[in-house]
């Protein structure tokens, strides 16, 4: 059996492969501890788990949903637009339903790469850009770097005339780096004269602490011309295996998705899509509900009490604005080996591409007694 060439050249996707050792280990009764996967931990609120209980009982929300989603969805993340961003988004032709935003990331470079065609990716940064998007639709993965000190773009060396796409990711995943809105304002105006599709990966947007507020990519040009952000209920609402997210943006790339997504499945199921909606109702405003700033806060105390514990045994450790994951430096290239071997598994950082290679990335999905025993297993290293 032969491959095809675009599947051939895709490495071995990290978290299969640790999802592999976990089996594996827990198999042969050995414990571990995992901090590698951005699962979250926390309970989908009761509200939204009701709503998704009433809509499964009823026979309307049993069928097929349309490709792009239901519009009384769609309009209810044209609304959660509008009141979390003061963005304005027409429903029905600039808003996509996804079966979690993953795949929408990956969907919108079959709607544009031809063979060759470059794609710009962080490095570091979320394989599925390189991969998934950029080697699976026969395109040429070109990375961008990330300053040193802030993890910001530094797109000096990049060549927007030639990409197809440019993916972004802010608040960022590994490094937990933040952008302020001037910052991915110059970003816009840069591509602006290019045909470059900016794709903003905005999962993280509500994971967030310290007074920050993390922009959307289309507060920054009203038209939202060349401009597609992907968000997803994954984190916001602790709704992971519920795989539903959303992308919206410029009409023409929407469509394209959309046309992409036709071929090849539906919409998410509509009673998804129902307590997705529910969710999304429950901002009032720009801030976070109490069910989101809760889990917020949960994340922030987790991450404090790491960090903390890190620098009492010696290492550095700083505390990002954003995301529940740390971005850990260290010296030693057997750092995640010699963590397995007391059974704590993190992520390599050059899992998310060279510029990792001398980090690993925490993922605090886990209570805080697991944090604890980890700190406490590390004495030993």
């Amino acid at each position: 059996m032969k491959f095809s060439y675009n599947l051939s050249s895709l490495p071995e996707y990290p978290f299969a492969r640790m999802e592999e050792i976990i089996r594996k280990r827990r198999s042969l009764g050995q414990k571990i501890l995992a901090f590698n996967i951005g699962d979250p931990d926390l309970p989908t609120p009761d509200f939204i788990t009701d709503a998704l209980i009433y809509a499964v009982k009823r026979n309307d929300y049993a069928g097929y949903s349309s490709a792009d989603g239901e519009p009384w969805f769609r309009e209810a993340v044209a609304e959660w637009y509008r009141r979390r961003f003061g963005v304005e988004i027409d429903p029905e032709s600039e808003v996509c339903a996804l079966i979690g935003s993953k795949e929408g990331l990956a969907n919108i470079a079959r709607a544009f790469v031809d063979k060759d065609d470059a794609v710009l990716y962080p490095d570091p940064g979320y394989p599925v850009y390189a991969n998934g998007a950029a080697r699976l639709s026969g395109g040429k993965a070109v990375r961008y770097v990330l300053k040193n000190d802030s993890f910001l773009p530094d797109l000096s060396d990049a060549s927007p005339l030639h990409a197809k796409l440019l993916y972004l990711n802010y608040p960022h995943n590994p490094t937990g780096a933040v952008i302020d809105r001037e910052e991915l304002a110059g970003i816009v105006e840069e591509f602006a004269s290019s045909d470059t599709i900016l794709c903003y990966d905005n999962a993280y947007s509500e994971i967030t602490f310290s007074g920050y507020s993390a922009p959307s990519v289309l507060q920054c040009r009203k038209d939202h011309t060349g401009l597609v952000e992907f968000h997803s209920c994954s984190k916001t609402f602790c709704m992971t295996g519920y795989r539903i997210g959303f992308a919206v943006g410029d009409k023409r790339a929407i469509d394209a998705l959309k046309k992409v997504k036709s071929q090849i499945d539906s919409g998410p199921p509509k009673f998804i899509q129902y307590a997705a909606s529910v969710a999304l109702q429950s901002y009032t405003g720009s801030s976070k509900p109490n069910s989101v700033q809760e889990v917020a806060d949960v994340y922030y105390k987790r991450m404090s009490e790491l960090c903390k514990g890190l620098e009492e045994l010696g290492y550095k450790a700083k505390m990002p604005r954003a995301t529940f994951y740390l971005w850990q430096k260290t010296d030693d290239a057997s750092y995640a080996e010699k963590l397995l071997e007391r059974g704590i598994l993190v992520t390599p950082g050059n899992a998310f591409g060279d510029a990792g290679k001398n980090y690993v990335r925490w993922s605090l999905t886990q209570p805080m007694e697991v944090i604890y025993e980890a700190l406490e297993l590390m004495k030993r290293l």
